[in-house]
């Protein structure tokens, strides 16, 4: 079985209740999204952010999961910063502030989600299933439109 195959599953026995998943697909997002943007407003060098840093590492470790995945992760990688840089042409400087509520917002709603579910997150197991979440949301969205994972 390949590693993105395990891992899916993997992340999938602890999402099994219906209102757990339909939680993770509005808090996974949001999570990443906020991540990102509150990552992105530390600069590293010049223009260079820890949130583009971030994505580029995230990138690796998905094109080693899967090449079909990885392609999606960056196009919505694009799209989160593009919003987040929208954001911050709207807010300014007071966009981390948004990213941190939204943050905060979207953990609790995962924890609520759990407690539902009756099972503990993923990621207290393995740090690794911090990243698997956004790849399992969009793996349905591949299976549905036919595309391989």
């Amino acid at each position: 079985m390949r590693t993105i195959d395990r891992l899916l599953e993997e992340y999938g026995e602890s999402h099994q209740n219906a209102t757990n998943k339909w939680i993770h697909w509005v808090c996974v997002p949001a999570i990443m999204f906020s991540l990102i943007g509150l990552l992105w407003t530390v600069r590293v060098y010049g223009s260079v952010t820890l949130g583009m840093l971030f994505l580029g590492v995230a990138s690796l470790y998905y094109v080693r999961l899967s090449l079909s995945l990885f392609v999606g992760m960056v196009l919505i990688s694009l799209a989160m910063a593009w919003g987040i840089m929208s954001l911050e042409g709207v807010v300014g400087s007071a966009a981390w502030q948004v990213h941190l509520g939204l943050f905060a917002a979207a953990w609790v709603g995962q924890f609520i989600g759990h407690q539902i579910e009756g099972k503990k997150p993923s990621f207290l197991k393995d740090l690794q299933f911090l990243l698997v979440g956004p790849a399992w949301l969009l793996h349905f969205v591949y299976r549905k439109a036919g595309l391989p994972i």
